[in-house]
């Protein structure tokens, strides 16, 4: 009886194993190109596979894919033109950011609207810029002159150039909303954040803005 039981059992081991044989051949047969037709090309099956991932952004993401896909470390000569090929990258993308290249820009800065105001604001001279120098100014001067009667005048004003910045910031945050209910009549954008993006950037010096201003002073923008 054990004899026969390990007969069928030898035979029932081998029927799975030739029906497993089968089915790995149909799976090559179903990888492989049908009769009359060439073998695609590896560049064609590349293309099949779906969209090829983007470069690495930085040294740590690129070091992460080599050990995902196993591929061989770099030599140092290697890494030194990488790290150089990825700096000019990152480099040419700031200079077309700085430029205004809509592609380019952070959300915050993107689009036509957004670029008017940019315009607006750079073509007027704003008071706004000067406060962060204003008060750095008046600081030092306290410190570097410990006298109670000139603390007392620099505390009383404070206040009175916050007031100024305020004011200033107001009219230029009014002045771009209403250009911009003239050229684009169909914009949605609320005014209170259309105001307070050009008070922002009315807040910082010329040569600090990003991107850097397209217009002059004083050059009527429409």
């Amino acid at each position: 009886m054990k004899l026969l039981g390990r007969k069928k059992d030898t035979q029932d081991a081998e029927s799975v194993a030739s029906e497993e044989d089968v089915q790995t051949g149909q799976d090559r047969i179903g990888t492989t190109a049908p009769k009359g037709k060439p073998t695609p090309k590896r560049s064609e099956a590349g293309r099949r596979r779906g969209p090829v991932a983007p470069a690495p952004m930085t040294t740590a993401e690129a070091r992460r894919r080599r050990k995902e896909v196993g591929a061989p470390k770099l030599s140092r000569d290697e890494r030194k033109s990488e790290r150089l090929a990825r700096r000019a990258d990152m480099s040419e993308r700031r200079e077309k950011m700085m430029a205004g290249e809509d592609a380019y820009l952070l959300p915050r800065d993107k689009g036509p609207v957004r670029r008017f105001v940019r315009d607006v604001v750079d073509s007027r001279r704003n008071v706004l810029g000067l406060f962060m120098p204003a008060a750095l100014g008046l600081i030092f001067v306290m410190l570097a002159m410990p006298y109670p009667q000139l603390q007392q005048a620099i505390s009383f004003a404070m206040p009175v150039l916050l007031l100024i910045m305020a004011i200033d910031g107001f009219i230029v945050g009014r002045k771009a909303n209403r250009l911009v209910d003239e050229k684009f009549p169909d914009n949605t954008e609320s005014g209170w954040k259309l105001g307070l993006y050009a008070a922002s950037r009315a807040s910082q010096l010329r040569r600090m803005r990003a991107p850097r201003p397209q217009v002059k002073r004083g050059d009527k923008v429409a």
